[in-house]
Parts: C-alpha cells; sequence; structure tokens
C-alpha cells in the first residue's frame, strides 16, 4: 500500500468563547493519495473551512497530527514551514476579497513567486507569469488589468495561478466554485481537472453543493458539526448512503425531471446540537428519525462498514 500525500489524525480544533470550547472540529481522520481528490461536504459551520486551513496550518491545531509525505508538520519551525508554503497552497471561495484589489494580474500571480525567491530575474519571473496566465486560460491583454476590471470567473482564474505559482503538489480548494455562475463554475471544474491530470495535482475539494463534489472527487467526506460522519468512494457515496445525515443530504439534491415533481423530499426536524461543549454521543441525533438510546451517550467513530466506506454510526451493525 502506497503512503498517502497527507494525512490527518484525531484533528482538533477548538475556539474559546465566553460560554467555553467551541467544537469546530473535533477528533477528524483522513489521508488523501497522491494525485486524488478528497470531497469534504456538509452544511454550512460544520468545519470544512477550518479543517482545510488547519491541514496547512493557516490555523494552529488544538490536538492530532498532520503528516505529509510521513512527517508530522506540526513539528516544523517557522523556516521549515516556510519552505512547506511552496509545496501546500490554497483556493479561496471568493475570488474578489482573497486578491489584493491594488495589484494588477501580473502581480498578483508573481507575488508568490517572488516572496519565495524562484526567481530573481525580472524576464524569468514575467515568462513565468505569461506561462500560469496561458495555462489557467487568461489572456496576455489582461496582464495589467485590476481584478475590479474582471468578472468572477477571471478572477477566480487568477487564484488557481496564484496557487500554482510555486508549483505545489496540494492545493486546498476552499468553496473555489460556490461565488460564480453555474456556466463558470464548470469551466473552472474542468480546469482543475485538466491541471490535476497534468500536473499529479492532489486537492482537497471543500463545497456545499452534492452535485459538484461528485464531479470533482475520488473520495467524499460528509462532515457534521466538525465530526466525520461518512467517508467512501464517490460512486458508492451516492449509490449506497448509510449515515441518516448522508441520505438527508442526499434527497436534498435538485431533480430536474419532471417525472419526479410529486416526489416527496425528508425535511429534517428538531433543533442542531450546540457545538459548544457538545456533551457525548452522535450529534445529528436530535434531528435524527431513527435515534435510539443508542445514539446518546458515546461517541462513535468511523468504523468501516464495507470495503473503503466508514460511517460512524450507532444504527450500523458493524458500529453498534
Amino acid at each position: 500500500m502506497t503512503q498517502p500525500l497527507i494525512e490527518v489524525k484525531n484533528l482538533k480544533k477548538y475556539f474559546n468563547t465566553p460560554n467555553g470550547n467551541l467544537h469546530a472540529v473535533d477528533n477528524v481522520n483522513l489521508t488523501i493519495e497522491k494525485g486524488k481528490t478528497l470531497g469534504v461536504v456538509g452544511e454550512s459551520g460544520c468545519g470544512k473551512s477550518t479543517l482545510g486551513r488547519l491541514m496547512l496550518r493557516l490555523l494552529e491545531p488544538t490536538d492530532g497530527e498532520i503528516l505529509y509525505k510521513g512527517q508530522n508538520i506540526l513539528d516544523y519551525k517557522h523556516n521549515q514551514m516556510r519552505n512547506m508554503r511552496k509545496e501546500m497552497r490554497i483556493i479561496f471561495q471568493d475570488p474578489y476579497s482573497s486578491i489584493n484589489p491594488r495589484m494588477t494580474v501580473s502581480q498578483i500571480i508573481a507575488e508568490p513567486i517572488i516572496v519565495n525567491k524562484m526567481f530573481t530575474n525580472k524576464k524569468d519571473i514575467e515568462k513565468k507569469v505569461f506561462s500560469l496566465m496561458e495555462t489557467v486560460g487568461l489572456a496576455e491583454r489582461l496582464v495589467n488589468a485590476y481584478p475590479h476590471e474582471l468578472d468572477g470567473g477571471r478572477r477566480q482564474r487568477i487564484g488557481v495561478a496564484r496557487a500554482l505559482s510555486v508549483d505545489p503538489e496540494f492545493i486546498v480548494c476552499d468553496e473555489p466554485v460556490s461565488a460564480l455562475d453555474v456556466s463558470i463554475q464548470a469551466q473552472i471544474l474542468n480546469l482543475m481537472m485538466d491541471l490535476q491530470e497534468q500536473m499529479g495535482l492532489t486537492y482537497l475539494f471543500i463545497t456545499h453543493d452534492l452535485s459538484v463534489v461528485k464531479h470533482i472527487s475520488d473520495e467524499i467526506a460528509v462532515m457534521y458539526l466538525g465530526q466525520c460522519v461518512e467517508k467512501a468512494k464517490s460512486s458508492e457515496l451516492f449509490k449506497n448512503p448509510i449515515h441518516p445525515y448522508t441520505q438527508a443530504l442526499l434527497r436534498a439534491i435538485p431533480v430536474p425531471d419532471l417525472r419526479y415533481k410529486g416526489m416527496k423530499r425528508a425535511i429534517l426536524k428538531g433543533e442542531v446540537a450546540s457545538p459548544i461543549n457538545p456533551k457525548p454521543g452522535c450529534r445529528f441525533a436530535s434531528r435524527c428519525q431513527q435515534q435510539t438510546e443508542l445514539c446518546i451517550g458515546y461517541d462513535y467513530e468511523l468504523k468501516e462498514v464495507e470495503k473503503d466506506h466508514f460511517v460512524a454510526c450507532p444504527l450500523c451493525q458493524s458500529c453498534g
């Protein structure tokens, strides 16, 4: 078995609040193989973006390990982590607020190259910038344009080019298409998939759009209130969702077919559990129609219930 490019073990991130510790990410275990895409889905506030930032050490974890090529990067000093920034990059959700409005397209893309001292010669930097612009589909005439002069799709292409500028291996994609029109979403997704194939990139793809995550991901992890409740191959998860929360998410996907006009959708009822000092037990229990006494008082970890299909649910025989 090949060693995964990146792996997180028992990763936790708690934020102090006046009422106690908010469990943003709680005991998450994930692995991503080189050249593959792990999709992370869940409701807003479930900890998806926090997880991505933890994996890049943009936030410091409360506990756990982050193994990159077998090395725990939480042990790295400042200079070591600075070098790691060239291998691990991020594409942010909002393509406008994540780039400097006072810089031109070429300056934005060139900034990581200059900061990381990849080239010192101005001509070499310009050549790299033009090459990246061509790679992501930005016309050369836009080299001196400012972000406010461009549409959302072109701005996001700048974000992709900036992420690629230092030749990384691992990229966290934090809802990179959620702010874009549907037609532009498809262009950016296809671009990212083409780049992955050409460069052997590894993605953590964060989104709340299940149709998007199915299109791009090899594996999918479902998060709920800071915990990973199910993980499986993309095709397997859509064909055989096991956790009640995953089933509810899939039933919420709009079906563009008039034959399904009268189809009943399951509406989740009940209160969302508080992520501040949560009590032991399944955090989805208060909204689950299948809740039993087994769901309360004990935290269930991911367990393999079928081949490469992991679920954290007491209703599963293998988990009980």
